[in-house]
């Protein structure tokens, strides 16, 4: 695996693939003064209460012949069902479980929405499973993001904010490493170049290969991925295949743009290495 490489290339990726929201990534601007983010029960507030009319209202007359008769005296006697144990009671209010599948998808929705935060992510995955801290970046440094199941490299998930102070407004999601996370249209890691294409919808533009063998998406070419549902973009980051014959990597390397089936690109068989998510 090239993790680290992959990881300290974090911001040049987003400048190729994500030129709108690149600027805005590293350093985030310092937000104008403003309230903290929406309490959560602003999100998923409780259902509304009755009316106080229909609550004081009296309850209408029933007419006589609805009345039980006294010879219905073994059905008014019965015992009512005894009242659930207090365990049950409180089991609707309890933490909701977090998901243990394989994979769980990342969409342009829910608390991966452009207004989402740290505070959302705890309270969706549980705030035992998220932590705020120091991430790679590029050439090196360390940069701020909260991670969600750090422990597990299966389940890992890192997001930046653009509002490191009050860690809110979604700037990136991202997914590598051996993340099994998903993307929009079904994207992952190690998804090959025709998949990704044919997601596209079209032939989309790629950066050719560096150093550290991965080419960066530079345009869609107005394909399906180049605008998703929420206003999020999305950038990809390919890695030949280590078993690709030396010539083959060396024409599809260097400073150059090819397109996504070019027999240069195929030749290397790329597949994602990593996916970016921002706004």
């Amino acid at each position: 695996m090239r993790y680290p490489s992959v990881r300290a290339t974090l911001l040049a990726a987003m400048i190729a693939a994500l030129p709108g929201v690149a600027a805005a990534q590293f350093p985030p601007p310092p937000p104008p003064p403003g309230s903290p983010p929406a309490a959560v029960q602003d999100r998923w507030p409780n259902p509304p209460n009755a009316p106080q009319a229909d609550r004081d209202q009296p309850p209408s007359p029933q007419p006589p012949a609805t009345r039980p008769t006294p010879r219905s005296q073994p059905e008014q006697a019965r015992p009512a069902p005894a009242p659930a144990p207090a365990a049950d009671r409180a089991r609707p209010a309890a933490q909701k479980p977090v998901p243990r599948g394989s994979a769980t998808e990342v969409a342009c929705n829910g608390v991966f929405v452009k207004d989402s935060s740290h505070l959302k992510l705890a309270t969706k995955y549980d705030s035992r499973n998220i932590v705020f801290g120091k991430v790679d970046g590029p050439d090196g440094a360390k940069i701020d993001a909260s991670v969600l199941f750090p422990n597990d490299p299966r389940r890992r998930l890192e997001v930046l904010w653009n509002n490191d102070a009050d860690r809110s407004e979604t700037s990136v999601i991202a997914i590598n490493g051996k993340s099994q996370w998903t993307a929009p249209k079904g994207l992952k890691l190690g998804l090959a170049i025709a998949a990704l294409e044919k997601a596209n919808g079209r032939p989309f533009k790629l950066t050719g290969f560096d150093s550290d063998g991965a080419a960066s998406v530079v345009g869609w070419e107005g394909g399906a991925l180049a605008t998703l549902p929420g206003g999020c973009k999305i950038g990809i980051r390919l890695f030949a295949d280590p078993k690709a014959p030396e010539n083959a990597r060396s024409a599809a390397a260097g400073d150059k743009e090819l397109l996504s089936n070019d027999p240069k690109m195929l030749a290397v068989k790329p597949t994602i290495g990593e996916i970016l998510i921002g706004y």
